[in-house]
Protein backbone atom coordinates (compact mmCIF):
# COMPACT_ATOMS: atom_id res chain seq x y z
CA UNK A 1 0.00 0.00 0.00
CA UNK A 2 1.04 3.76 -1.29
CA UNK A 3 -0.36 6.80 0.32
CA UNK A 4 0.42 9.85 -1.81
CA UNK A 5 -0.84 13.20 -0.59
CA UNK A 6 -2.20 16.11 -2.80
CA UNK A 7 -1.98 20.08 -1.55
CA UNK A 8 -5.34 20.43 -0.46
CA UNK A 9 -4.94 19.43 3.27
CA UNK A 10 -1.26 17.94 3.43
CA UNK A 11 -2.15 17.96 7.17
CA UNK A 12 -4.94 15.49 7.12
CA UNK A 13 -2.92 13.28 4.89
CA UNK A 14 0.14 13.04 7.15
CA UNK A 15 -2.11 11.88 9.93
CA UNK A 16 -3.52 9.20 8.35
CA UNK A 17 -0.24 8.26 7.30
CA UNK A 18 0.81 8.38 11.05
CA UNK A 19 -2.07 6.13 12.16
CA UNK A 20 -1.22 3.44 9.27
CA UNK A 21 2.38 3.68 9.85
CA UNK A 22 3.38 4.06 6.57
CA UNK A 23 5.36 7.02 4.77
CA UNK A 24 3.65 9.34 1.98
CA UNK A 25 4.72 8.49 -1.53
CA UNK A 26 7.59 11.00 -2.34
CA UNK A 27 5.95 12.94 -5.50
CA UNK A 28 6.71 16.96 -6.72
CA UNK A 29 3.22 18.29 -7.05
CA UNK A 30 3.51 22.28 -7.91
CA UNK A 31 2.34 24.32 -10.58
CA UNK A 32 3.98 26.42 -13.34
CA UNK A 33 4.41 29.93 -13.68
CA UNK A 34 0.79 29.65 -15.74
CA UNK A 35 -0.68 27.46 -12.83
CA UNK A 36 -0.82 24.58 -14.95
CA UNK A 37 -0.55 21.03 -12.66
CA UNK A 38 2.62 19.20 -12.82
CA UNK A 39 3.17 15.64 -10.67
CA UNK A 40 6.27 14.09 -10.56
CA UNK A 41 6.10 10.35 -8.56
CA UNK A 42 9.91 9.73 -7.04
CA UNK A 43 9.42 6.17 -5.82
CA UNK A 44 8.12 2.71 -7.92
CA UNK A 45 4.27 2.15 -7.66
CA UNK A 46 4.47 -0.55 -10.68
CA UNK A 47 1.76 -3.57 -9.64
CA UNK A 48 1.28 -1.45 -6.15
CA UNK A 49 -2.12 -0.70 -3.93
CA UNK A 50 -1.83 3.72 -4.41
CA UNK A 51 -4.64 5.68 -2.27
CA UNK A 52 -4.37 9.60 -3.18
CA UNK A 53 -5.99 11.65 -0.51
CA UNK A 54 -7.52 15.18 -1.63
CA UNK A 55 -10.21 16.61 -1.07
CA UNK A 56 -11.93 19.29 -3.82
CA UNK A 57 -12.37 21.98 -1.35
CA UNK A 58 -11.57 25.86 -2.21
CA UNK A 59 -10.16 26.55 -5.05
CA UNK A 60 -12.21 23.45 -6.09
CA UNK A 61 -10.92 23.58 -9.48
CA UNK A 62 -7.30 23.75 -9.00
CA UNK A 63 -8.00 20.54 -6.43
CA UNK A 64 -9.89 18.66 -8.49
CA UNK A 65 -7.16 19.19 -11.68
CA UNK A 66 -4.66 18.08 -9.19
CA UNK A 67 -6.38 15.15 -8.31
CA UNK A 68 -6.83 14.12 -11.84
CA UNK A 69 -3.52 14.63 -12.72
CA UNK A 70 -2.09 12.22 -9.63
CA UNK A 71 -4.70 9.39 -11.14
CA UNK A 72 -2.96 9.83 -14.62
CA UNK A 73 0.23 9.84 -13.38
CA UNK A 74 -0.13 7.04 -11.56
CA UNK A 75 -1.89 4.90 -14.29
CA UNK A 76 0.90 5.79 -16.55
CA UNK A 77 3.49 4.26 -13.91
CA UNK A 78 1.32 1.16 -14.09
CA UNK A 79 -0.07 1.40 -10.21
CA UNK A 80 -2.22 -2.12 -9.73
CA UNK A 81 -4.95 -0.45 -8.63
CA UNK A 82 -6.14 3.51 -8.12
CA UNK A 83 -8.33 4.79 -4.80
CA UNK A 84 -9.27 8.03 -5.17
CA UNK A 85 -9.26 9.40 -1.21
CA UNK A 86 -12.14 12.75 -1.29
CA UNK A 87 -12.51 13.42 2.00
CA UNK A 88 -14.63 16.02 0.96
CA UNK A 89 -16.32 16.07 -2.51
CA UNK A 90 -16.92 18.97 -4.12
CA UNK A 91 -19.27 19.65 -6.47
CA UNK A 92 -21.50 17.32 -4.99
CA UNK A 93 -24.61 19.99 -4.25
CA UNK A 94 -24.53 20.03 -8.15
CA UNK A 95 -26.44 16.80 -8.34
CA UNK A 96 -29.30 17.18 -9.96
CA UNK A 97 -31.42 19.60 -12.42
CA UNK A 98 -32.48 22.31 -10.14
CA UNK A 99 -33.82 24.43 -13.18
CA UNK A 100 -33.89 23.94 -17.13
CA UNK A 101 -30.48 24.19 -18.65
CA UNK A 102 -28.39 23.50 -15.85
CA UNK A 103 -25.74 20.93 -15.40
CA UNK A 104 -25.65 17.67 -13.49
CA UNK A 105 -21.97 18.97 -12.53
CA UNK A 106 -21.47 16.04 -9.39
CA UNK A 107 -22.06 13.70 -12.46
CA UNK A 108 -19.15 15.60 -14.43
CA UNK A 109 -16.93 15.43 -11.77
CA UNK A 110 -17.34 11.51 -11.50
CA UNK A 111 -16.99 11.01 -14.89
CA UNK A 112 -13.67 12.78 -15.05
CA UNK A 113 -12.24 10.89 -11.81
CA UNK A 114 -13.87 7.28 -13.85
CA UNK A 115 -12.14 8.41 -17.47
CA UNK A 116 -8.81 9.29 -15.52
CA UNK A 117 -8.33 6.35 -14.17
CA UNK A 118 -9.45 5.78 -10.54
CA UNK A 119 -10.04 2.43 -9.59
CA UNK A 120 -12.10 3.14 -6.62
CA UNK A 121 -13.18 6.02 -4.60
CA UNK A 122 -13.53 6.54 -0.59
CA UNK A 123 -15.40 9.70 0.69
CA UNK A 124 -17.15 10.99 2.98
CA UNK A 125 -20.51 12.54 3.90
CA UNK A 126 -21.39 13.13 0.51
CA UNK A 127 -24.25 15.55 0.24
CA UNK A 128 -26.61 12.89 -1.58
CA UNK A 129 -26.01 9.41 -0.99
CA UNK A 130 -27.06 8.82 -4.68
CA UNK A 131 -23.99 10.44 -6.02
CA UNK A 132 -22.35 7.06 -5.61
CA UNK A 133 -24.46 6.18 -8.25
CA UNK A 134 -22.52 8.84 -11.03
CA UNK A 135 -19.53 6.26 -10.91
CA UNK A 136 -19.01 3.01 -12.70
CA UNK A 137 -16.70 2.39 -10.27
CA UNK A 138 -17.09 0.60 -6.54
CA UNK A 139 -17.45 3.88 -3.93
CA UNK A 140 -17.26 3.75 0.01
CA UNK A 141 -18.95 6.79 1.33
CA UNK A 142 -18.42 7.14 4.89
CA UNK A 143 -20.35 9.07 7.56
CA UNK A 144 -19.33 11.52 10.25
CA UNK A 145 -21.66 9.85 12.62
CA UNK A 146 -19.48 7.69 14.32
CA UNK A 147 -17.21 10.25 15.43
CA UNK A 148 -19.68 13.06 16.15
CA UNK A 149 -22.55 10.94 18.32
CA UNK A 150 -19.84 10.21 21.04
CA UNK A 151 -18.57 13.31 20.99
CA UNK A 152 -22.40 14.24 21.79
CA UNK A 153 -22.61 11.97 24.48
CA UNK A 154 -19.71 12.77 26.12
CA UNK A 155 -20.94 16.31 26.08
CA UNK A 156 -24.21 16.22 27.39
CA UNK A 157 -24.19 12.90 29.37
CA UNK A 158 -27.98 11.78 30.25
CA UNK A 159 -29.23 15.24 29.64
CA UNK A 160 -32.08 16.06 27.88
CA UNK A 161 -31.22 16.19 23.87
CA UNK A 162 -33.15 16.76 20.83
CA UNK A 163 -30.88 15.89 17.32
CA UNK A 164 -32.58 18.70 14.93
CA UNK A 165 -32.24 18.88 11.16
CA UNK A 166 -32.03 21.76 9.60
CA UNK A 167 -33.94 21.47 6.86
CA UNK A 168 -36.47 19.05 5.46
CA UNK A 169 -33.68 17.44 3.19
CA UNK A 170 -31.55 16.27 6.26
CA UNK A 171 -34.12 14.28 8.18
CA UNK A 172 -32.47 10.65 7.11
CA UNK A 173 -29.05 11.83 8.35
CA UNK A 174 -30.62 13.70 11.64
CA UNK A 175 -32.63 10.41 12.28
CA UNK A 176 -29.66 8.39 11.99
CA UNK A 177 -27.76 10.39 14.40
CA UNK A 178 -30.60 10.69 17.15
CA UNK A 179 -30.92 6.80 16.92
CA UNK A 180 -27.29 6.42 17.92
CA UNK A 181 -28.21 9.36 21.14
CA UNK A 182 -31.21 7.14 21.38
CA UNK A 183 -32.69 10.53 21.54
CA UNK A 184 -35.40 12.90 20.00
CA UNK A 185 -35.66 14.25 16.58
CA UNK A 186 -37.03 18.06 15.43
CA UNK A 187 -37.16 19.49 12.00
CA UNK A 188 -36.25 23.19 10.94
CA UNK A 189 -38.59 24.21 8.42
CA UNK A 190 -36.86 26.55 5.87
CA UNK A 191 -37.81 28.29 2.75
CA UNK A 192 -34.77 29.43 0.97
CA UNK A 193 -35.10 32.41 -1.43
CA UNK A 194 -31.89 32.07 -3.07
CA UNK A 195 -28.45 30.62 -2.95
CA UNK A 196 -27.00 31.33 0.58
CA UNK A 197 -29.64 33.10 2.05
CA UNK A 198 -32.01 31.35 4.21
CA UNK A 199 -35.23 32.14 6.40
CA UNK A 200 -36.37 29.82 8.87
CA UNK A 201 -40.03 29.12 9.04
CA UNK A 202 -41.05 27.12 11.84
CA UNK A 203 -39.96 24.43 14.66
CA UNK A 204 -41.29 20.94 14.25
CA UNK A 205 -40.92 18.83 17.43
CA UNK A 206 -41.21 19.57 21.15
CA UNK A 207 -37.61 21.71 21.85
CA UNK A 208 -38.83 23.62 24.73
CA UNK A 209 -36.14 22.83 27.79
CA UNK A 210 -33.80 20.62 25.93
CA UNK A 211 -30.26 20.90 24.24
CA UNK A 212 -30.62 21.20 20.90
CA UNK A 213 -27.89 19.79 18.84
CA UNK A 214 -27.71 20.43 14.65
CA UNK A 215 -26.97 17.99 12.33
CA UNK A 216 -25.90 18.68 8.98
CA UNK A 217 -23.08 17.67 6.20
CA UNK A 218 -22.18 21.23 5.33
CA UNK A 219 -21.97 24.59 6.27
CA UNK A 220 -21.08 27.25 3.80
CA UNK A 221 -22.11 30.38 4.69
CA UNK A 222 -23.34 29.61 7.94
CA UNK A 223 -26.91 31.43 7.60
CA UNK A 224 -28.83 28.17 8.24
CA UNK A 225 -27.46 27.17 11.55
CA UNK A 226 -27.45 30.82 12.98
CA UNK A 227 -30.91 31.20 11.81
CA UNK A 228 -31.81 27.76 13.56
CA UNK A 229 -30.30 28.87 16.41
CA UNK A 230 -32.30 31.89 16.66
CA UNK A 231 -35.39 29.72 16.14
CA UNK A 232 -34.79 27.15 18.54
CA UNK A 233 -33.65 29.31 21.54
CA UNK A 234 -36.67 31.43 20.59
CA UNK A 235 -39.03 28.18 21.10
CA UNK A 236 -37.10 27.64 24.38
CA UNK A 237 -34.29 25.60 23.77
CA UNK A 238 -31.61 25.30 26.85
CA UNK A 239 -28.83 25.48 24.29
CA UNK A 240 -28.13 24.95 20.74
CA UNK A 241 -24.55 23.78 19.40
CA UNK A 242 -24.30 22.11 15.79
CA UNK A 243 -22.36 19.32 14.63
CA UNK A 244 -21.07 19.83 10.83
CA UNK A 245 -19.13 17.13 8.83
CA UNK A 246 -18.05 19.65 6.17
CA UNK A 247 -17.01 23.05 7.07
CA UNK A 248 -16.49 25.02 3.86
CA UNK A 249 -17.17 28.67 5.80
CA UNK A 250 -16.54 30.66 2.88
CA UNK A 251 -16.32 34.33 2.69
CA UNK A 252 -17.99 35.74 6.07
CA UNK A 253 -19.15 32.18 7.39
CA UNK A 254 -16.40 32.42 10.55
CA UNK A 255 -17.27 35.82 11.70
CA UNK A 256 -20.79 35.00 11.47
CA UNK A 257 -20.74 32.00 13.57
CA UNK A 258 -18.41 34.02 16.29
CA UNK A 259 -21.46 36.35 16.17
CA UNK A 260 -24.21 33.45 16.77
CA UNK A 261 -26.18 32.60 18.97
CA UNK A 262 -24.62 29.38 18.43
CA UNK A 263 -22.77 27.63 21.77
CA UNK A 264 -20.23 25.87 19.59
CA UNK A 265 -19.73 24.77 15.98
CA UNK A 266 -18.46 21.42 15.84
CA UNK A 267 -16.27 20.30 12.18
CA UNK A 268 -14.27 17.64 10.93
CA UNK A 269 -10.72 18.67 9.19
CA UNK A 270 -12.30 16.95 5.92
CA UNK A 271 -11.20 20.92 4.63
CA UNK A 272 -8.51 22.12 6.15
CA UNK A 273 -9.21 24.65 8.83
CA UNK A 274 -8.15 28.01 8.30
CA UNK A 275 -6.54 30.12 10.44
CA UNK A 276 -9.70 32.07 11.33
CA UNK A 277 -11.33 28.80 12.18
CA UNK A 278 -8.49 27.55 14.02
CA UNK A 279 -8.43 30.88 16.70
CA UNK A 280 -12.12 31.01 16.99
CA UNK A 281 -13.34 30.49 20.18
CA UNK A 282 -16.91 29.21 18.83
CA UNK A 283 -15.57 26.59 16.44
CA UNK A 284 -13.94 23.18 16.91
CA UNK A 285 -12.44 20.47 14.71
CA UNK A 286 -12.69 17.01 14.74
CA UNK A 287 -10.18 14.64 13.22
CA UNK A 288 -11.36 12.29 10.71
CA UNK A 289 -7.70 10.58 10.20
CA UNK A 290 -8.57 7.34 12.17
CA UNK A 291 -11.72 6.57 10.80
CA UNK A 292 -10.61 7.44 6.95
CA UNK A 293 -7.26 5.80 7.76
CA UNK A 294 -9.22 1.98 9.33
CA UNK A 295 -11.24 2.38 5.48
CA UNK A 296 -7.61 2.48 3.79
CA UNK A 297 -6.29 -0.43 6.18
CA UNK A 298 -9.83 -2.87 5.53
CA UNK A 299 -9.80 -1.41 1.57
CA UNK A 300 -6.38 -2.60 1.21
CA UNK A 301 -6.85 -6.34 2.68
CA UNK A 302 -9.88 -6.40 1.16
CA UNK A 303 -11.90 -6.76 4.45
CA UNK A 304 -15.37 -4.68 5.28
CA UNK A 305 -15.59 -1.31 5.71
CA UNK A 306 -19.48 -1.04 6.33
CA UNK A 307 -18.85 -2.72 9.28
CA UNK A 308 -17.28 0.36 10.86
CA UNK A 309 -20.87 1.84 11.52
CA UNK A 310 -22.30 -1.36 13.45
Amino acid sequence: MKLLAGNSNRPLAEAIAAYLRVDLTKATVHRFADMEIFVEIHENVRGEDVFIIQSTSYPANDNLMELLVCIDALRRASARRITAVIPYFGYARQDRKPGPRTPISAKLVANLITEAGANRVLTLELHAGQIQGFFDIPVDNLYGAPLMAPDVQSNFGSDDVVIVSPDVGGVARARAFAKRLDANLAIIDKRRERAGISEVMNVIGEVDGRHCVLVDDIADSGGTLCNAAEALLAEGAVSVQAYVTHGVLSAGAVARIAASKLDRLVITDSIRPTEGVRVTEKIRVLSVAQLMGEAISRIASESSVSSLFD
